[in-house]
């Protein structure tokens, strides 16, 4: 999971859509601490922090020398301040890796509309930013542009290229990638199928149809997995008005984000003091624990398996049932090459109640599975309990809480000989959920009335859909 930083004039305007006609003097984030959005990220548990370097108002967050309109024409830190570096600084020190957005449409800028001196000069800004504050992991291209701007082609075949030279480690976003790929909404929530497979040259850049970016493409020839973008709060950007959504709201989406093969892009924006909010950090936290509680258990920990081949033989512990229960990628079950039938029995040792389904494929191995589902067994005959689709780094499925000793995990399709490396049941007893029939793969979340109620620390959740 990432955290995404929304932060510029448009905090203290009350906007989302800068003009790039604000004062610079607007910006003056009194109390910033790069260091505690760091701290905040890294105690909910995510890897990344992505900053809106500069948005489409054009106002830049670091001293640039390609324009006065940024910090250093604010009152801020006497016009001496760096949001981007002392960012770069914080997540350095906290080992949380950095990303960069920087947006193509620039309101503010003269030469926008002129297509040679306006890439050139998005060039050098991007040679700015990434040769300035040590590693770059991402690069975030927003595609968005008002409807009656100029016209501007953008080189983006030359900035992949310029990015990739400067910062080879980092991935670069864009609704068609090249390395990673807009998930064609912002709330969220992939498709029930999810591939990482793409064809880039059925997308561009701010025109990609938002079904294709949903599904991906079992076919595709390019590997362009997608991230789930979405806001703890209605706008992107801090708004007084507005509040954070719940922790059982973020936990319904990232069943639909992080679950469904995606990475998981929170934007919890700065307030205009410079800090993140204290509601903020609060449902965050909450966040965290229903995660804990229902993923650190892991009720098939000790179950005994079997499986209906091993590569190798059934006494070749390289590819056993076994290497299901162990987290990470390496370590995997692998049936015998051109078989039709791949099964895991599962034993939990006694009766269970649990109501979600993890699976996870070694991804450096690819992306293989195309349909699986689980059954349990009740008075001596299996039942379904739930369908899948497209597995991939990690699918989350959840089903009415069922309650079983015997599990039998079936692949029913798969575009090659298929690999399980984690294999999890676990509890959730938080999601409000009501479902269709088990013959389809999608689990809908959003029907009735409220009827959970959590208690973490000092706080209460009382979530009403």
């Amino acid at each position: 999971m990432a955290l995404f930083l929304h932060f510029g004039p448009n905090t203290f305007t009350d906007s989302e859509w800068g003009t790039g006609h604000a004062n610079p003097s607007v910006f003056n984030p009194t109390r910033l601490n790069a260091s505690q959005w760091v701290h905040v990220a890294k105690e909910a548990g995510f890897s990344r922090v992505i900053l809106t370097a500069k948005h489409h108002d054009g106002f830049c967050l670091w001293p640039s020398e390609y324009t006065d309109y940024s910090v250093k024409s604010s009152s801020w830190r006497n016009g001496n301040g760096d949001v981007v570096g002392e960012l770069a600084m914080a997540a350095k020190e906290a080992g949380i890796a950095l990303g960069i957005y920087l947006s193509p449409w620039d309101r503010h800028e003269s030469c926008y509309g002129k297509t040679v001196d306006y890439n050139e000069f998005y060039m050098g800004q991007m040679v700015e930013l990434l040769t300035r504050y040590g590693e770059t992991k991402e690069v975030w291209l927003d595609g968005a542009k008002g409807e009656d701007e100029k016209d501007m082609e953008y080189y983006f075949d030359t900035w992949f290229s310029l990015i990739h030279q400067l910062q080879p480690g980092a991935v670069i976003f864009s609704d068609a990638g090249p390395d990673t790929r807009w998930i064609g909404d912002e709330a969220g929530a992939a498709a029930s199928t999810c591939w990482s497979l793409f064809n880039r040259s059925n997308a561009a850049i701010g025109g990609t149809d938002p079904q294709y970016s949903q599904h991906g493409d079992p076919d595709g020839t390019d590997w362009v997995p997608a991230e789930c973008d979405v806001s703890i709060r209605p706008g992107w950007f801090w708004h007084a008005s507005e509040v954070p959504k719940s922790a059982l709201k973020l936990l319904d989406i990232y069943y639909t984000s992080a679950g469904r093969n995606c990475l998981l892009l929170l934007n919890v924006p700065p307030n205009s003091s410079g800090l993140i909010s204290d509601e903020d950090i609060q449902v965050l936290q909450e966040f965290k624990e229903l995660r804990i509680s229902i993923f650190d258990t892991n009720l098939a920990k000790n179950a005994r398996l079997n499986a209906s081949s091993i590569r190798g033989g059934n006494d070749n512990p390289q590819f056993g049932p076994y290497n299901v229960l162990e987290e990470g990628i390496y370590n995997y079950w692998a049936p015998q090459e051109d078989q039709s039938d791949w099964i895991l029995y599962i034993d939990l040792g006694e009766s269970m109640s649990f109501n979600v389904l993890q699976v996870q494929e070694p991804i450096h191995m690819g992306q293989r599975i195309i349909g699986f589902h689980l059954e349990s067994l009740h008075g001596g005959k299996w039942k379904k309990v739930i369908n899948g689709t497209t597995v991939g780094y990690k699918r989350l499925l959840r089903f009415p809480t069922v309650e079983s000793q015997y599990l039998k995990f079936v692949i029913d399709k798969s575009r090659a000989d298929p690999l399980i490396c984690y294999l999890g049941i676990h509890m959730d007893r938080f999601s409000v959920t009501s479902f269709v029939s088990n013959t389809t793969s999608q689990a809908y979340v959003n029907g009735g009335q409220v009827l959970q109620q959590v208690v973490y620390n000092r706080s209460q959740i009382v979530q009403t859909k």
